[in-house]
């Protein structure tokens, strides 16, 4: 687990409400993670010679990585805490992660690229999951 992660959730001034903060912190991680690795996938894909077989992949990667990027910062602010929200974005961006998943598996075979891909939206998919069954 990154220091800084969870050294700031520990410094934070104000109570987080009960929240588990070691599933807070591995769901920041792994949102901040998936979003890096799926922007360098679809650079990846850029760069390959059948790019055009991969303009979906490019796409959900890029989706994906907007939506992990969002999660990760809301997920950090926790002064005005609105549980709602929090529970939406997480299941976005699950929902993102799964569909990257899914299509970067699709090609995992052939790009060693897309199957990093898959493993960083699996285990953020996982995060997302375990923190909004803690959420309630």
């Amino acid at each position: 687990m990154t220091h800084h992660v969870m050294s700031m959730l520990d410094t934070y001034p104000k109570d987080l409400g009960g929240v588990d903060k070691e599933k807070l912190a591995a769901c920041i991680e792994a949102c901040f993670e998936c979003a890096q690795t799926c922007t360098a996938c679809a650079d990846a894909c850029l760069s390959e010679d059948m790019v055009a077989d991969l303009t979906k992949c490019i796409r959900t990667n890029l989706d994906c990585a907007d939506i992990c990027a969002t999660t990760g910062n809301v997920l950090s602010r926790h002064t005005g805490y609105d549980a709602n929200l929090t529970r939406a974005l997480l299941e976005a961006c699950r929902a993102a992660c799964k569909a990257c998943g899914d299509e970067c598996e699709q090609h995992a075979g052939m790009h060693e690229h897309c199957r990093v891909c898959a493993d960083a939206c699996r285990r953020c998919e996982t995060a997302c999951q375990e923190l909004l069954s803690s959420v309630g």
